[in-house]
């Protein structure tokens, strides 16, 4: 059994990867993929099944259908049948390869479905890998506001009433776009990425307070919302505090961890007379140029005759009531 909670069913799978069925045992919808591989079977064909996991989908392309179509009826069942007993959620032929009689006889023996695809093995594995990777991906859901900015996705967060969600509509009415509101589902989709939406039954809404409940949508255009995006940056906003010293140079990096991934983080502090949303352009701004190498305030101490090197950059966590 796999301990992710999460799946795919063999219904959506079919509908995203836009696959064929051949031989369908039970109602697809009932079937359920819970890791995001596939197995070229290689070694399997010839025996060795050490390594194999029956929860990973099998992909059969032009090489393995041309192995198993050149040996005998009796041959192609002894390389078969160890794989079909296993019972993985689905078989998947490539490149309009008509499946074998044999594998038809097998698939109906164990309950496998076969499934077609005129795409290329390597196409339509790395399609149904990033499906997969996102779907199931470890996810938490968190109280915040996510939009995109400058191409950057940047997540507002901060105690309720601090404006987060008045500066995403000013930030929309600039011409960026909402992802999510009041609630955002954040998914670690590999190693180093981190992608937030909304929830679908809140997609879109804005809650504004004195005026209720607005839909971005339908009030900004289609142009001015979107479903997922990256998280770059995360925007900490809070009541300014006159008693606390605020970053005025932007020398040290500053991050919070998501999901065991590390996203940079800057603190604005909220105070009347401030525009938000032209310092989170700012700030998303200065985000991408650092990625590209650039920090204003090295150069500007360099001008002033001060020797920065890397180690001079301090790196430290942040921890929030997020």
């Amino acid at each position: 059994m796999s301990d992710n909670p999460y799946f795919v069913t063999l219904t959506q799978l079919i509908r995203e990867i836009g696959l064929t069925e051949y031989y369908m045992p039970a109602e697809p919808s009932d079937i359920h993929i819970t890791v995001n591989d596939v197995d070229r079977p290689g070694l399997e064909l010839v025996g060795y099944m050490d390594f194999f996991d029956s929860r990973y989908l099998i992909a059969f392309g032009r090489t393995e259908m041309s192995f198993l179509e050149s040996e005998t009826t009796e041959k192609q069942i002894e390389h078969l049948e160890p794989i079909f007993e296993q019972k993985p959620p689905a078989v998947i032929v490539a490149r309009d390869i008509t499946p074998l009689p044999v594998m038809l006889e097998l698939a109906q023996t164990y309950g496998v479905p076969i499934l077609t695809t005129p795409d290329t093995t390597s196409a339509v594995t790395a399609g149904i890998v990033a499906l997969l990777s996102v779907e199931l991906a470890p996810r938490i859901t968190r109280h915040g506001v996510l939009v995109e900015v400058y191409g950057e996705g940047c997540l507002l967060i901060g105690d309720s009433g601090v404006g987060k969600s008045e500066t995403a509509i000013e930030l929309v009415k600039r011409g960026h776009r909402l992802i999510a509101d009041d609630a955002v589902e954040i998914k670690r989709v590999s190693k180093r990425s981190l992608v937030g939406s909304s929830p679908e039954n809140i997609r879109h809404f804005i809650e504004l307070r004195g005026i209720g409940i607005i839909n971005a949508r339908r009030i900004f255009g289609i142009g001015a919302v979107k479903v997922s995006e990256k998280i770059d940056l995360v925007i900490n906003l809070e009541l300014w505090n006159s008693k606390k010293v605020y970053d005025r140079m932007g020398m040290d990096d500053e991050y919070m961890e998501i999901l065991g991934l590390e996203v940079p983080v800057v603190t604005i502090p909220v105070k009347p007379g401030r525009n938000l949303a032209v310092i989170i352009e700012v700030a998303a701004m200065n985000h991408r140029q650092k990625k590209m190498g650039y920090n204003g305030a090295q150069e500007l101490l360099q001008n002033l005759g001060m020797d920065i090197s890397p180690d001079d950059i301090g790196k430290k966590r942040i921890d929030t009531n997020w």
